[in-house]
């Protein structure tokens, strides 16, 4: 998560050299052209060429990254139904208040 998170303290879409240059040098180019890939195959970041190379921006932020797992993991089940009861039942009353708040949230918006 280190490179992602470099990727985040960028004024915008940043390349590979500088995301290694911001770690302090402790992984390799090529490791970090790697990182930079599999987060790419996994929907976390975008690239665009630039030149002969690209240059690489995070798709969100922390919170959207977490979301976005959830989601995947979510896709990957066949009983959805299941699953979110499971989830909903497991959570802390602050946290099931909050999720309801924001469900009403996004219903309400729906509406307008």
């Amino acid at each position: 998560m280190q490179v992602l998170s470099a990727l985040r303290a960028a004024d915008g879409p940043a390349t590979a050299g500088w995301v290694q240059e911001r770690l302090g040098g402790d992984l390799a180019y090529t490791t970090v052209i790697t990182i930079l890939t599999r987060l790419l195959a996994k929907g976390a970041v975008t690239r665009e060429r630039a030149g002969r190379s690209f240059v690489w921006t995070p798709v969100s932020d922390e919170a959207g990254l977490a979301a976005h797992r959830m989601r995947r993991l979510l896709d990957g089940e066949t009983d959805r139904e299941a699953v979110l009861a499971s989830f909903v039942t497991s959570l802390e009353p602050d946290d099931e208040r909050l999720l309801r708040e924001l469900l009403g949230q996004a219903e309400s918006e729906g509406e307008d």
